[in-house]
């Protein structure tokens, strides 16, 4: 006898603007202002773009950090 399972799954993960704009109208700052790390580079907060540490700018999106 064969026995087949199926499981389900999202087509794709929710983006984080999703979960900002859910806790923004609930009163929370979300607000990003400086880089985000993983390992060894900077990641950036609005696309996920990784970098050297000796980025200033996402050379993928164009963010920055708030001065």
């Amino acid at each position: 006898m064969v026995v087949w399972y199926t499981i389900a799954r999202m087509a794709s993960a929710p983006s984080d603007d999703i979960f900002d704009d859910f806790l923004e109208q609930r009163g929370h700052d979300v607000e990003r202002v400086g880089w985000e790390q993983n390992y060894n580079k900077k990641q950036c907060p609005d696309c996920g773009g990784l970098h050297d540490d000796a980025a200033a700018q996402c050379t993928v999106c164009g963010w920055s950090p708030a001065d």
